[in-house]
């Protein structure tokens, strides 16, 4: 099995930070342009228990990196969309977004990847992939859990993060079809503890990323949506 993190060579410390200053500029040009409305509703419901963060996982546990390898407060984050009308069920739009989800990323900020660089296609549960990110993270993932209305990701050495990420569909009372990201986790190093925690730049980029995400993932169910993305943030001390 690959390795998910990368190794810093000589000279790798003045690319990595050129490489972030480009990235950033561009991803924040693109935010302040593209901005998408977002309703948040932080702290307006319980967001229930978080997963059993050590149980057993498939895959080599050694390369996971679990929100007791992170650092900072625990953050709990949903986002989600309503839609009505649509030509895919909950079951056909998560198999969509698995089969390739490229599809439905904004790939100007983030892009799947397997771990020989080519695109992400057909996930199954033991998959490792890199999430291409601007800045001087990449986002090393395996999947985790495979269901008909949901897939979930569990974070490797070297992410930006320390946690899990699920994404599912459902139908609620009035019959309309939600996708919602639900996350838990922590910064996973000191660069992103700042930028996250302290400058919430990092939380404002995640928040563009995954509104668009939604709105994608809202029009190839080929349904009406019925409002913009909506999102909540919930932070839990310092440990998991």
């Amino acid at each position: 099995m690959a390795a998910a993190g990368r190794s810093i060579q000589p000279g790798g410390t003045v690319r990595r930070v050129t490489r972030w200053c480009v990235d950033m500029v561009v991803t924040v040009l693109r935010y302040a342009v593209q901005r998408i409305p977002t309703y948040r509703r932080d702290r307006q419901q319980d967001p229930g228990e978080p997963p059993d963060f050590e149980r057993e996982l498939p895959g080599d546990p050694t390369t996971l990196q679990r929100p007791t390898d992170g650092i900072g407060p625990l953050y709990h984050r949903s986002y989600w969309i309503f839609v009505t009308d649509e030509t895919l069920n909950g079951e056909e739009l998560i198999s969509y977004i698995l089969q390739e989800p490229n599809q439905v990323t904004p790939t100007e900020m983030a892009s799947f990847e397997t771990m020989d660089g080519e695109p992400a296609r057909d996930l199954q549960v033991g998959d490792e992939l890199i999430v291409r990110l601007p800045g001087p993270w990449d986002g090393p993932v395996r999947v985790i859990e495979r269901t008909p209305t949901s897939f979930r990701f569990a974070t490797l050495r070297g992410h930006m993060e320390a946690g899990e990420i699920e994404f599912r569909t459902s139908t609620d009372a009035r019959g309309f079809l939600e996708f919602r990201i639900e996350s838990w986790a922590r910064s996973g190093d000191p660069l992103f503890h700042l930028l996250y925690g302290r400058f919430v730049i990092g939380r404002e980029m995640q928040q563009h990323m995954w509104a668009q995400f939604c709105r994608r993932v809202a029009a190839v169910s080929g349904g009406v949506r019925m409002s913009n993305p909506s999102s909540t943030t919930r932070r839990f001390g310092s440990n998991p």
